[in-house]
């Protein structure tokens, strides 16, 4: 049932050629966007639950998470860490809680734009253990580079989140667009494999695309005390 997933389709055969322009201009002006009251609580609730848990915990942190199902692995595999997921859509989350069961206790599952997400975490002086970008929406078409989190405004503020930076994709361009982007901004490369979960997979898509035949890629790097 899952191996029905087409490969992404883009008219790009490679990284986009305003990635560097785009990318200069976001790290020279900052990014000014109003930060939202809901993203606000979210944050503040996010931060509570783990020094609940431990304040003396490294924290890792699940961009988009979905339903959870990579979250609640996360926090099996690094048990001495607390683990957030995050995810904008309420309904994903919920489907999450109702079929994940009990969660580990050194997780939490959040509702909120990481465009303010991210930015609030920097706000507060949050640096992570590590940052999982995993299948984020391609956004495919020329025209959406700026929809990428690579071309996005929002870009510094996950450098300066540092930690191990973890993204997986389908799309083999995005991973090559993150690790230019990665090294334009830090001036150490970036390098980015194909990858093989071997069964041992991280979220459903993950699933879904590895069995409908299509190749994975992977990159990490090290953004250290945030860059």
């Amino acid at each position: 049932m899952f191996a029905n997933s087409r490969a992404v389709q883009s008219r790009q055969s490679g990284p986009h050629a305003d990635l560097a322009v785009v990318l200069r201009r976001h790290l020279e002006h900052p990014f000014q966007k109003p930060l939202l009251d809901y993203n606000r609580a979210a944050a503040a609730t996010a931060l509570a639950a783990w020094r609940e848990w431990n304040p003396a915990a490294p924290l890792i942190l699940d961009s988009g998470c979905g339903v959870g199902w990579s979250t609640v692995q996360l926090a099996r595999q690094w048990p001495h860490a607390f683990v957030l997921g995050v995810d904008q859509s309420s309904a994903r989350l919920g489907r999450g809680r109702e079929a994940l069961g009990e969660a580990p206790a050194n997780m939490a599952l959040v509702r909120a734009d990481l465009v303010d997400f991210w930015r609030l975490l920097e706000a507060a002086g949050i640096r992570l253990l590590r940052h999982y970008l995993l299948y984020p929406n391609p956004w495919p078409k020329i025209g959406h580079l700026q929809r990428r989190w690579h071309g996005h405004p929002v870009f510094p503020a996950l450098l300066a989140l540092g930690g191990v930076l973890e993204c997986r994709s389908n799309w083999g361009i995005y991973v090559e667009e993150l690790a230019l982007a990665l090294e334009l901004a830090t001036g150490r490369a970036a390098a980015v494999h194909p990858w093989e979960p071997e069964g041992r997979y991280l979220t459903p898509f993950e699933r879904k695309y590895k069995e409908s035949g299509q190749i994975l890629w992977r990159l990490l790097f090290d953004l250290g005390e945030g860059a």
